[in-house]
């Protein structure tokens, strides 16, 4: 049953890789729109992301641990993804420490989940195609207006989830993220919960925290978190070349 559980954070990670929203951080009037406006907003501008953003690197760190079976096992990763417009991403992993069965069955599972993810996006981007919305409110995030939704999967895929998303008013980015998955992988998950947050850099919104938590029946709690890192970005027109330096 624990090897199960570190798949299934691979699995709740799966989904992450493909519907974290990309946006081109363009400035929009902020003003009372529908959940139609909102939504028609943030298609429009993460298709301008993709036409703009050339390429990043960021070094992250991810972190797995179990709790469970009176004994807590963990295990962490450090490694620099790259972007590139024209082959998309690669990840390069500088070390990984703790334990083994962990690396293998969740740190290495969701690398390979979001190489898998990148190449896919439209079977689990957050759009119209995959999501019914509502408007739900609005409310200050991080000294930024930011409206509410509520997204409910149109088909109950494993990959796709149901909960709450908070868009940034003036940008059109989804700024954070709190779901569930759409569709419980297993009888023995009680509840999973994942926490998503993005920032702006550079005109670009990427990735900045994730964090879920699997909580199983008899078992213990599993947890995956990843810290995105800092962020060197090219856009287009930019030059190619791009130096990051590890801490």
């Amino acid at each position: 049953m624990r090897n199960y559980v570190f798949h299934l954070l691979a699995v709740v990670f799966f989904f992450f890789a493909a519907s974290v929203y990309a946006q081109d951080g363009k400035t929009v009037s902020v003003g009372v729109l529908s959940s139609a406006q909102i939504v028609e907003q943030m298609e429009r501008h993460d298709q301008a992301q993709l036409a703009s953003l050339q390429r990043y690197r960021a070094l992250r760190h991810y972190t797995a641990v179990y709790r469970g079976l009176s004994k807590t096992i963990m295990a962490e990763m450090e490694l620099e993804v790259d972007y590139d417009v024209s082959s998309g991403k690669s990840f390069r992993v500088f070390s990984q420490s703790g334990s083994q069965m962990l690396c293998r069955m969740v740190l290495n599972r969701a690398v390979d989940s979001e190489k898998e993810a990148s190449l896919n996006r439209s079977a689990t981007a957050l759009t119209t195609a995959n999501y019914r919305f509502r408007l739900v409110g609005s409310e200050n995030l991080a000294g930024r207006t930011a409206y509410i939704l509520d997204v409910e999967p149109i088909a109950p895929s494993k990959f796709l989830f149901r909960g709450r998303i908070w868009v940034d008013a003036a940008d059109f980015a989804v700024a954070k993220m709190e779901v569930q998955p759409a569709k419980n992988p297993s009888f023995w998950i009680s509840r999973t919960l994942i926490h998503h947050t993005n920032a702006e850099t550079n005109g670009f919104w990427l990735p900045e925290h994730n964090r879920s938590e699997a909580k199983v029946l008899i078992g213990g709690t599993a947890v995956l978190t990843i810290d995105y890192g800092k962020y060197e970005v090219a856009a287009k027109g930019s030059l190619p070349g791009i130096a990051l330096e590890r801490p």
